[in-house]
């Protein structure tokens, strides 16, 4: 319990304002290691560190925007603002992959001479600790909080990580085999690899703009719950469940039927006490249940099955 304490402590803000901190720090070390090595496969990884830095500023006014409380505009809130950081990193993360593939290129079919590689693997080695460090510590807070843009800048922080990895591995095979060509060789592998992640967030961001629903198995702990009151009560069901998250927040709105015979104040202690066991079973989560008698549509229901029900009817022959 204490330890949940301490990751509720570490909150999104705090930790994107590490992330713009580290990201300066991973800048000066990594550009210092390219302007010791000339070595392309460090400058692409010097260029990332600069899509770090702008990423986690902007992740960090996109927090900020989302932590505001609903208002007439935004009754729903803004929590939504998340995804925008995740697709605006997701789209540097591109623009920087394809100006490094571009180095790449030129550099494997001009290969130089490497200079100073321990100073500059030394330098990229320690701000690949500062990153993976603070990764780990990003991802594990972004479950806790919810959080899309942490998770965002955190999985681009270890997209980092393996980079530089990467980039440190084949200057150690430049410098062992004299192999020039494997400076850009990995940096175009870098490149491609960076490609992918910044594909991978800007999908991910579209989805939570198109209210993507909750995830397979908090709809299943959702479920759970309703079989649990139906099989308690007996005389109640549920249908027309809906769930939808946006950011930090997730919604679920659905129809509980009960006997027309019961009062209303019976009825709505019941529904309160499903919506409570619901959002106990989902942190975070907004549920709504309408009340209907056994046997009742709604309007938009009753549409609906009526149009499925005319799309079902073969069209008569012609006369």
């Amino acid at each position: 319990m204490q330890t949940e304490a301490i990751w509720q402590r570490l909150s999104p803000v705090f930790l994107l304002r590490a992330s713009v901190a580290v990201a300066v720090l991973t800048i000066v070390l990594k550009m210092g290691a390219w302007w010791l090595t000339d070595s392309v496969g460090l400058l692409s990884d010097a260029l990332e560190s600069f899509v770090n830095l702008a990423g986690a500023m902007f992740a960090l006014l996109m927090v900020t925007i989302a932590r505001r409380p609903a208002d007439a505009d935004h009754p729903f809130g803004h929590s939504k603002a998340e995804y925008f950081s995740s697709g605006f990193e997701g789209i540097l993360i591109v623009g920087a992959a394809l100006a490094i593939l571009w180095a790449a290129i030129h550099r494997l079919i001009y290969p130089v001479p490497l200079q100073a590689l321990g100073w500059g693997m030394g330098l990229s080695a320690l701000s690949t600790a500062c990153n993976g460090v603070l990764a780990l510590v990003m991802l594990r807070s972004s479950r806790v909080h919810q959080s899309v843009a942490l998770r965002a800048d955190a999985r681009h922080l270890l997209t980092d990580v393996w980079t530089s990895v990467g980039v440190v591995v084949a200057l150690a095979a430049v410098h062992l085999t004299g192999w020039l060509w494997l400076d850009g060789s990995i940096a175009i592998v870098v490149a491609l690899n960076i490609l992918k992640e910044g594909g991978h967030l800007i999908w991910h961001a579209s989805q939570g703009l198109m209210d993507e629903a909750l995830e397979p198995q908090q709809v299943a702990a959702l479920q759970a719950v309703l079989r649990q009151h139906t099989e308690r009560h007996g005389d109640i069901y549920f249908d027309a469940l809906a769930t939808r998250c946006a950011g930090q927040r997730s919604f679920a709105q659905l129809h509980m039927h009960v006997p027309a015979h019961w009062s209303l104040g019976q009825a709505a202690r019941l529904r309160c006490q499903v919506e409570k066991d619901l959002m106990a079973a989902v942190p975070g989560l907004h549920a709504t249940l309408e009340i209907l008698p056994l046997g009742m549509e709604t309007v938009l229901e009753a549409q609906g099955q009526q149009v499925a029900e005319d799309a079902a009817v073969p069209p008569s022959a012609p006369g």
